[in-house]
């Protein structure tokens, strides 16, 4: 059986990475006695895969991962069972079985969409003019692992959000596949801003159908 949970990672736990991440899914799932799937060989890895690592420091509202049983159980099952050994900080929003045959989850991952806050806020209309030069730009180059490489084409939705107060904040939807992923912290750096001065949330995950 092939399950599908979608979930929530909010407040202190921004601060674990995705391998830890995925050991608190293994001990929740293990002290809720869901029968996981493991590899085969000398060291047995549970049957867990996330959709995408989530950079440490970001929250989430909107993260997948797929988890393989050895038995069918009731989605609602797995929901009770769960319910008492997740930290406070992860809510499951849903849970639903999927077709086993579906390619791995990682591989359906397109697009991941961004709220960016700014704890330093920058003046409205230079914002507007900062993301207008970066979404106008033919490429814009960046160095990742003593790689260059074009950050422009993974941009796929740049935006600002004025609140009422004058407060302005960024909506992003970056590139997520294999090989082309944009990551928020190298736009805001192209924008001219430190990501240290930024909360980023993702909102999001955009798979293909």
């Amino acid at each position: 059986m092939r399950v599908r949970i979608t979930f929530t990672k909010q407040n202190a736990l921004r601060y674990i990475g995705h391998l830890d991440l995925h050991r608190l899914w293994e001990r929740a799932m293990r002290r809720a006695s869901l029968p996981i799937s493991y590899s085969q060989g000398f060291h047995p890895q549970p049957k867990i895969s996330l959709a995408a690592a989530l950079p440490l420091g970001f929250s989430s509202r909107n993260e997948v991962l797929d988890v393989r049983l050895n038995e069918d159980v009731a989605v609602e099952d797995i929901s009770n069972r769960l319910k008492d050994n997740l930290p406070p900080d992860i809510q499951v929003l849903n849970i639903e079985s999927v077709n086993e045959r579906l390619p791995a989850l990682q591989t359906l991952v397109l697009s991941a969409a961004y709220d960016v806050h700014l704890t330093e806020p920058v003046e409205g209309s230079e914002l507007k003019r900062r993301v207008e030069e970066l979404m106008n730009a033919e490429s814009i180059i960046r160095e990742r692992r003593n790689k260059s490489y074009d950050l422009r084409p993974l941009v796929e939705m740049l935006s600002i959000i004025t609140q009422a107060d004058g407060i302005a904040w960024l909506k992003m939807t970056l590139a997520a596949r294999e090989g082309a992923t944009g990551r928020p912290e190298e736009v805001l750096l192209a924008l001219g801003i430190e990501p240290e001065t930024a909360r980023v949330e993702r909102t999001r995950l955009i798979f293909q159908e």
